[in-house]
């Protein structure tokens, strides 16, 4: 009589009966996942080829700047980030500084959101799968507070 009223307690609070290990990623996660990485560790790498493999040429990537008291909205196109690679500027973090963490927050039909966590920044991507593969269209991100 106890394990009923136990498992109809855990039902109405919500709560698992047993843990469960996630479900396997499907080949569209995989997919994200891949473009996400190719994102992130090109940049890292300095490998302009693989960000560009990630990037659909239309994106823009944006973060919301407060000085003064004033917030703008600086944007970046794909050719910008892929030019800023191509210079070698995620190259400066060292490899044991280089975090790459890849979260996916959401995906519906051909459009997928992602969180990465990286060395110094948090970036949202917004995914769509065009012509059959998933390319990043839009990128928010915003910077971690400087550590003393």
């Amino acid at each position: 009589m106890r394990t009923p009223l136990l498992a109809l307690i855990a039902l109405v609070l919500g709560l698992p009966l047993a843990s469960a290990a996630p479900p396997p990623e499907d080949a569209d996660s995989k997919a994200i996942r891949a473009t996400a990485l190719d994102y992130i560790e090109g940049w890292y790498e300095g490998n302009p080829e693989r960000m560009a493999r990630a990037l659909h040429p239309e994106l823009v990537k944006r973060i919301a700047m407060t000085d003064g008291g004033v917030t703008r909205i600086e944007n970046m196109g794909a050719s910008k980030l892929v030019a800023n690679v191509r210079a070698g500027g995620g190259k400066q973090t060292p490899k044991d500084k280089q975090q790459k963490d890849v979260t996916i927050l959401d995906r519906f039909g051909n459009a997928a959101v992602v969180k990465i966590v990286a060395s110094d920044w948090i970036d949202y991507l917004q995914l769509a799968k065009v012509d059959g593969k998933w390319v990043i269209v839009n990128v928010l991100w915003e910077l971690k507070p400087k550590k003393p």
